[in-house]
């Protein structure tokens, strides 16, 4: 489980924090989504997982254990991030891609084991990357590098899995299949935190959603609870409302032309 609490964050030279008293918890077993406006600070968290930014004040804990303080080793194997930017320095072979998620669970020195392989193959197939197998990293469009980026992660494997807008530049068919992917991880045990501004595939798909604000909480909980008309219009400031999804009655928001426009 990840657990934050009461947490801080400020980027240097910034008068005001990125985030402010942050907490809530991503246990296993369910998909726990963050949402909000551009500059939120829902990215923030993700590099506060990745090590990049230090906390001001409060704490993160992954399965118990105070994050800061864990070899990055230890980190790796218990948990796998999707992060929003990533570019390779040199191109690599896709296979080879993915098999640096195993990089963790191995000494510097120990070839690929049957544990490795059978978790990169699982990988390759749940992520529907086979197709690209042939191809090195530089010859993938935008959606193939997305899903290859979340095969090297599956291979990775770990009880806690990270994703930062993991459905950008996917079309509607693979879009929907990352989140049936992350709904059927979560069945599995995996605890997903989930970074998105898909809110209506969110509403569809999370157990529990944390809306962020000028770095702040500005809601928490169920789809229905957060998913209010009243609350996002407010955080977005743009006019809109919300209904419900007549295949499976979750809420969706429907934006509406800014104000003054026919």
């Amino acid at each position: 489980m990840i657990r934050f609490t009461d947490v801080v964050m400020r980027y240097p030279h910034a008068a005001a924090p990125a985030v402010d008293g942050v907490s809530f918890d991503v246990p296993p077993g369910r998909i726990t989504a963050v949402v909000g406006p551009n500059g939120s600070g829902k990215s923030t968290l993700v590099r506060a997982l990745l090590g990049r930014l230090p906390l001001e004040r409060g704490a993160i804990a992954l399965d118990g254990r105070d994050l800061m303080t864990m070899p990055r080793r230890d980190v790796a194997t218990q948990m796998a991030v999707v992060a929003q930017r990533e570019e390779p320095v040199f191109p690599l072979p896709v296979p080879e891609y993915i098999a640096l998620g195993r990089h963790p669970h191995g000494g510097p020195f120990s070839g690929r084991s049957p544990e490795d392989r059978a978790a990169i193959a699982r990988a390759v197939q749940r992520a529907d990357v086979a197709a690209f197998a042939d191809r090195s990293t530089d010859q993938l469009s935008g959606g193939e590098w997305q899903r290859v980026r979340i095969a090297r992660a599956l291979a990775q494997g770990g009880r806690s899995l990270v994703l930062d807008e993991p459905t950008t530049f996917l079309d509607i068919a693979h879009e929907m299949a990352v989140f049936e992917l992350l709904d059927a991880l979560a069945r599995e045990g995996q605890g997903i935190l989930l970074v998105s501004h898909q809110l209506n595939l969110v509403a569809r798909f999370a157990d529990h959603i944390v809306l962020l604000h000028h770095g702040r909480i500005a809601a928490a909980g169920t789809p229905a609870e957060v998913m209010r008309g009243e609350v996002l219009e407010r955080v977005y400031e743009w006019p809109l409302v919300v209904s419900r999804d007549p295949a499976v009655g979750a809420p969706v928001l429907v934006p509406l032309r800014g104000r003054g426009t026919r």
